[in-house]
């Protein structure tokens, strides 16, 4: 029965991720120690089930009935736009409307929306991929990628908003375009840029951006964060403190350790060797969705595992960067570790899609 469950999976993907979820658990329960409070740990226990049952569903399901139904994709699409304009009918939670409230856990659909996004814009752009060479077919991606970017940067969620735009931009890269196209759209994004800076920001994230250039330190504000977290990381050296013995995270000095600063939890207990086996297990799943995005025949397999790399890799470098203090706080999950269901739940869906797609192909 298990056996034949996972003919045709890829067992090295599934337990990559995998191990990566239950390092995060063991992180969890680690911070949760202290207080004595396991509420989380066994939250995200129930949410790893979820989502590794839905991984295996969606793996079974043909990825080639999702390709050829247009009008699904687009429904999915707007319902989950939709969902993004109902955030803020919500109220805020820690100033920003980001979580539908939902008994004892809470809702984020950013995490779907990319994946509703990374689909469309295969499907899109496999129909059209002799054609991208026209400029409009560029800004019409852009106009799908454009709506969710904006609604989640004014949640405000600048973070997410960054993930966005980096994977549209990845996509379009990979899918090709016109080396004038592309200058064009830098010129205009400096544009943006500098207009986001000047009216789009609130006032706590200029600050950030401040205090992360070093133009202003603020050692009991906007500084702590990264402050605490380098503490973390630096006290853990080369083999970490120990299981259970990270004083940082277990004594409340690393803040949000089970979700934005789990990486400098898990830095600290397990040392620089640790960091290197959690970047080694990413790697491993970015090496087999690559290999996944090779022998795949269509276009739309292969520029959606592509978009689904980007999304993992982009997440986990603004979070570890943001960690190193080398970026801004920017409030970003480390993907199927952190704590949060709509996280781990909807990258389990990711993979799943992407499995659906090695064994269809």
């Amino acid at each position: 029965m298990i056996k034949a469950l996972f003919s045709k999976c890829d067992k090295v993907l599934i337990l990559a991720a995998v191990l990566l979820t239950f390092w995060g658990l063991a992180s969890i329960y680690s911070t949760s120690f202290y207080h004595q409070d396991f509420s989380d740990f066994y939250k995200q226990l129930a949410f790893l089930g979820v989502g590794f049952s839905l991984m295996l569903a969606v793996s079974f399901f043909d990825y080639r009935k999702l390709k050829g139904n247009s009008y699904f994709v687009l429904i999915v699409y707007f319902l989950l736009l939709f969902s993004l304009v109902g955030l803020f009918l919500m109220p805020a939670i820690r100033g920003a409307h980001r979580w539908y409230p939902l008994g004892p856990i809470s809702f984020d659909p950013m995490p779907f929306m990319a994946l509703g996004l990374i689909i469309l814009l295969a499907k899109f752009l496999s129909q059209r991929h002799a054609e991208l060479h026209r400029f409009q077919y560029l800004l019409l991606s852009g106009f799908y990628a454009f709506w969710p970017i904006i609604l989640i940067f004014f949640q405000p969620n600048f973070g997410g908003a960054i993930v966005f735009f980096l994977l549209w931009f990845g996509i379009i890269l990979f899918a090709g375009i016109k080396p004038t196209h592309l200058l064009i759209l830098l010129l205009a994004l400096a544009v943006v840029g500098t207009m986001v800076w000047s009216f789009g920001l609130e006032d706590y994230q200029r600050q950030r951006v401040v205090d992360f250039l070093g133009w202003q330190d603020d050692p009991l504000g906007a500084s702590w964060n990264i402050n605490q977290s380098r503490i973390a990381i630096g006290s853990g050296q080369v083999w970490g403190k120990g299981f259970l013995a990270g004083s940082q995270a277990r004594y409340g000095f690393l803040p949000e350790a089970k979700t934005d600063f789990i990486f400098a939890a898990i830095a600290e207990e397990f040392g620089f060797m640790g960091v290197l086996g959690l970047f080694s297990l990413f790697g491993l799943i970015v090496w087999r969705l690559l290999k996944i995005c090779l022998r795949t025949v269509g276009n739309f397999g292969r520029i959606y595992c592509v978009g689904l790399i980007v999304f993992l890799v982009t997440s986990v470098f603004l979070n570890v960067a943001m960690n190193l203090g080398l970026l801004p706080v920017v409030g970003l999950p480390l993907p199927l570790v952190s704590y949060g269901g709509s996280y781990l739940v909807a990258f389990y869906l990711g993979l799943g899609l992407a499995l659906s797609i090695s064994r269809y192909r």
